[in-house]
This record gives structure tokens, sequence and C-alpha cells, in this order.
């Protein structure tokens, strides 16, 4: 650290936390951590594999899963470094550019994931309400120009993160209370004006909720034509196509309520809870996506066991 004056030290290099008063057990913990990352990973990578190799799933809703495989993955490979740094090795210091690129990239594969999932409810809404019409309308073209649409909003939503953080003064404090780089976390630690931030990462964070208002406003419509069908059995077969992305919305959305809730209303709860409910919120979509989509997806589990077989053989 360099000192400006007598009022402000420059902060160079920030200090992650691990799991508050289980310090101790770090490297215990850092096992199950590294065995989800390991899970999370091999899952994303196999679907994208059996979608890539299998031209019967060359179709718009696999196509949109495997944008979701991908941020998945981006997720998982840009909060790994710090913590396998925390729990494996005991190192928590982080460098300012290193944090402000890992926070880039952390926001910017959340946002993406949000953005794929309101994606995904819009293409089970069309596929129900207009089957006749469904691939006429969601070409591969049009599929591929969804995709990078999406993916350039997501990224230059989070853009400016890195640089209004970066223009920030830190003065003294150093230590962030999560094991990964987060916005608002680091923002904290400012001790000068900080309005632009405050603002920024509410709009960014108001955009995430108004694309689960949208995936809501979606399922409403989706539940409005399948009662409209007579059958009581074409009715359950409808929504099961509906499944695993409903429970892929639950495992990506409730973590981060409940993280909000906490924050807002139970400011006073142990800082172990908040890292934990970090953590959650950070490893458990990209580990259970994969596990759903195998599960409740007849097409993908069958190749699957498929290609397990022939290796055995």
């Amino acid at each position: 650290m360099s000192i400006i004056n007598t009022s402000y030290v420059e902060i160079t290099t920030f200090f992650l936390v691990g799991m508050p008063g289980l310090e101790y057990a770090h490297t215990w913990i850092s096992i199950p951590i590294c065995s989800v990352y390991l899970i999370a990973i091999l899952g994303n990578c196999t679907v994208l594999f059996i979608i890539r190799t299998e031209p019967s799933l060359h179709e718009p809703m696999y196509y949109f899963l495997c944008m979701l495989a991908m941020s998945d993955l981006g997720l998982s490979l840009s909060s790994l470094p710090t913590m396998l740094r925390i729990f494996l090795f005991n190192a928590p210091e982080i460098s300012s550019n290193a944090y402000f690129a890992q926070e880039f990239f952390i926001h910017g594969f959340s946002v993406l994931e949000s953005s794929v999932l309101l994606i995904m409810s819009f293409d089970r809404f069309l596929a129900i309400h207009n089957p006749l019409r469904y691939s006429s309308i969601l070409t591969t073209v049009r599929v591929a120009q969804i995709g990078i649409v999406f993916s350039l909003k997501s990224m230059l939503l989070v853009l400016p993160f890195p640089f209004t953080l970066r223009s920030l003064r830190y003065c003294k404090k150093n230590r962030l209370s999560h094991s990964y780089c987060l916005h608002q976390d680091v923002m904290k630690l400012a001790c000068s004006d900080n309005r632009i931030d405050v603002i920024y990462g509410f709009f960014g964070a108001l955009c995430v909720m108004v694309d689960f208002i949208l995936i809501v406003v979606s399922y409403i419509l989706i539940l409005k034509t399948v009662l409209g069908i007579a059958s009581k059995k074409e009715q359950l077969k409808t929504l099961n196509t509906c499944v695993s992305h409903i429970c892929a919305v639950i495992i990506f959305y409730l973590p981060i309520i409940n993280l909000a809730v906490v924050h807002r209303f139970a400011q006073h709860v142990s800082p172990l809870i908040n890292v934990l409910m970090a953590n959650v919120l950070l490893l458990v979509p990209p580990l259970m996506n994969p596990i759903v989509y195998c599960a409740k997806t007849k097409q993908i589990r069958v190749r699957v066991v498929a290609k397990l077989c022939q290796r055995q053989l």
C-alpha cells in the first residue's frame, strides 16, 4: 500500500474471507468445494458434448440449453481461482486489478444466465402457444442472433462496474466479506463518494429482477394456454416439457432472493450465514442445472447413458 496523503491510503490488495470461524477447517472444506466445481464443469461439458454430437438435438430448445451450460461454465471458471486459493492454499489476498476483473466476469455470467433463462421461458411459451410456427420462427440463424444480442447485453451491462470501482478511493480497510469478488462488497469499503456505483448497481439488480418478472409472465401465459387444452393427459404432458426450466429458474433465483432478504432485513445475522448463502448462489446453479436437465430430459438422458455404455464396451 502506498500513502497518498495523510487522509488516504491507496489499497492495492484486498483480502477475501473463507468461512468465518472455520478457518482451521478450510483444507477440509476445500474437498466438497472442489468436488462441486469438478462435477459442475464435467456436467456442463457433458451437456455441450451431447448436444454438439447428436444431430437430433440440433433444435432451438437445446441451443438455448447450450447457452445455459456455457454461462454456468463461465461462472464456475471465473470464481474457481479465488475459491481454491482461499480454501486449498490459505491465500486470501487478491490484487485490486484481479479483483475487478473477476468481479466483471462473475457478474457478467450471472446476468447472462438470467437472460438465458428468460429466453428459454419465451421458447417454451412459443413452443406451447404456437407449435406449428415454432420451427419457422426460431430458425438456427435467429437463435444465433438472439444468443449474440443477449450475450452482448449482459457484458455491456456490467462493463462499467470495474471502471467505476477503480475510480473510488479505498481508505485503510481492505478486508471483504465474501469468498469471491462482488461489486457491492468492495463498494462498501470506499471512502469517496460512491453514489454512482450504488445507483448503477441497483440498476443492474433491477434488470435481473425484470428478467424474473418476465419469466413469471411467460409462465402465466403458458398456464393460460395449457388450461385451454381439453385433455388432462395432454395438459400434464405439455407442462412436463417445462419442468426442467422451472427447476433451473428456482435454482438460480431463489438464492438471489434469499440473500437479498438477509442483507435487507437481517443485517445482524452471522457473517457465516452470509458467506454460506453467497457460496450457494455461486456453486449450486452450475452444479444442479446439468443434473436436472439430464434427469428430466429424456433425449439427453438416453444419449448420456448410450455414450457411457459405448465406453464400457
